[in-house]
């Protein structure tokens, strides 16, 4: 199995993205395919002491910039980084591929290049997010910033089916994001919603709020929302997770009693930082996509870089987009899921 990776994706791109990747190559015994510039990646290899013979590189000439219009690897840049990597799927040479890079331009490439499962409207990127006693799935989280109420139906079934697969859940509850738990409570597009999936044959539970999402007053699995509302979600607890890391980091620092207690609870904050540190999750797959692609936050470092490869290794190797396609293509609403 060969994983495509942009190395020209990300705020810290190439040198994180090469870093990773090695780490990656290393670590878990990975086949890869670094695709950019040449000129500027095998220096990186060097400088990593890199000497294996896992990792080859794709030359593509070409960047999509987060400034960029999403479109522009279709129209404008044939030969960039990102569609190189997509169009390597969609021809066999590898099983999946990851950027970090322009969130947009990879789903149009993911899109264009791989098509979309039967069935499904709107690819969405899907958030394991860390949770009280499990975790939770929310989704979209950046791929789709306004939504047809339709499509809210597609991602409830896809992260109903990636929640079965993934993390084990025979019949997840599935919540739609509100600012209460009534009905009627919401905008005209969720009350809408919220009738529909009602009648989609899922484990719908109704409305849920922010403080559900990780643990609330609601039991809730899988965390339906659009992607503006959910990239807001993810970038306010990523900036909350290091919130709580620094203001620690100062208490512990105040006193030397509060030092001790540190030292003597070393592990138990290790484990924690651990827990809300999003780079131990690497990205977020793409689903409804047919094939396998996951997106990493824009500023990746190596060790996201490193831990988005591992986790686009698993996703493939077990065939997700394939399940996911097999279960959902015969599906018409309001067909009942197990």
């Amino acid at each position: 199995m060969a994983l495509a990776v942009d190395a020209m994706g990300g705020d810290n791109a190439p040198r994180a993205t090469v870093e990773g990747a090695v780490a990656a190559a290393v670590d878990f015994g990975l086949d890869l395919l670094l695709v950019g510039r040449r000129r500027e990646i095998e220096p990186l290899l060097l400088a990593a002491s890199y000497r294996g013979s896992r990792i080859g590189i794709v030359e593509a000439e070409d960047v999509v910039g987060f400034d960029e219009p999403a479109t522009a690897a279709l129209r404008k840049k044939p030969r960039a980084s990102v569609r190189v990597a997509a169009e390597l799927v969609k021809d066999g040479a590898a099983d999946g591929f990851f950027t970090a890079g322009h969130t947009g331009a990879a789903m149009v490439t993911a899109r264009a290049a791989l098509g979309v499962i039967e069935g499904i409207d709107r690819p969405a990127l899907a958030a394991v997010l860390p949770g009280l006693g499990r975790r939770r799935l929310l989704l979209d989280v950046g791929a789709n910033v306004s939504c047809r109420v339709e499509n809210y139906r597609e991602f409830a079934l896809m992260g109903h089916f990636y929640a079965q697969e993934v993390l084990g859940i025979d019949r997840p509850k599935i919540g739609l994001l509100s600012v209460g738990e009534e009905e009627e409570k919401g905008t005209g597009t969720t009350r809408e919603v919220f009738g529909l999936l009602r009648k989609s044959g899922l484990n719908f539970i109704g409305n849920c709020e922010g403080r559900d999402v990780y643990g609330g007053n609601v039991d809730v699995d899988v965390v339906v929302t659009d992607g503006f509302t959910g990239n807001v979600v993810l970038k306010v607890s990523e900036s909350l997770a290091r919130l709580v890391e620094e203001a620690l980091k100062q208490e512990i620092t105040r006193s030397l009693q509060a030092s001790m207690g540190f030292l003597l609870s070393r592990d138990a904050f290790r484990s924690f930082k651990k827990r809300l540190d999003y780079t131990e999750y690497g990205g977020a797959p793409l689903l409804g996509v047919k094939g396998a692609v996951l997106i990493g936050h824009g500023s990746s470092n190596a060790r996201a870089v490193r831990n988005g490869i591992k986790a686009l290794h698993d996703y493939a190797r077990r065939r997700i987009p394939e399940r996911i396609r097999a279960k959902a293509r015969d599906l018409a609403p309001p067909v009942p899921v197990r």
